[in-house]
């Protein structure tokens, strides 16, 4: 019936509603805000986009065991989890076009030590100030207003966690 009304595919309605079996839950996504000299660490997608390095939680895996995970994967970078930013609901806050819902959360992380090393998802990392975050952002992943977030709680250690 959705393929019917819209212009979406049966195959891609397929995907949207019969991955999962079971009761519907949201799908974790852990994203990392790394530090260097007050600057934010973000990688350069394939597709032109810059975002937080971050992704799926992945079975087995803790949010800070993702989240250092998903850096290490995406950058090359060795990181440490320290605290929790914000908990937010994707659909508040994201562009969205999945189905079902997703539960961001933020971690701010300590970098340890590497350097980038080119990989199928991303093409080059980059540090930013506050003043330079780059327009193309992924918003499906991270937005100015969240990267901002991101900002004050690294500038606040007291500032407490953020959740909905």
């Amino acid at each position: 019936m959705i393929s019917v009304k819209t212009d979406i595919s049966v195959e891609r309605v397929y995907d949207l509603f019969c991955n999962e079996t079971g009761y519907q839950t949201p799908k974790v996504d852990t994203r990392a805000a790394v530090f260097i000299d007050g600057k934010i660490l973000l990688v350069h997608e394939n597709n032109g986009t810059w975002s937080l390095p971050g992704g799926w939680c992945d079975v087995n895996q803790s949010v800070a065991s993702n989240t250092e995970k998903e850096v290490r994967e995406e950058s090359g970078l060795t990181v440490k989890s320290e605290k929790i930013i914000a908990v937010q609901d994707w659909r508040k806050h994201n562009v969205t076009n999945y189905a079902y819902g997703v539960i961001k959360i933020f971690v701010q992380c300590k970098y340890e030590f590497g350097e980038f090393e080119k990989n199928i998802e991303t093409t080059e990392i980059g540090f930013f100030g506050k003043d330079e975050i780059p327009e193309n952002l992924a918003v499906e992943k991270c937005t100015r207003e969240q990267l901002l977030m991101c900002f004050e709680a690294y500038g606040n250690p007291e500032m407490p966690t953020i959740f909905e």
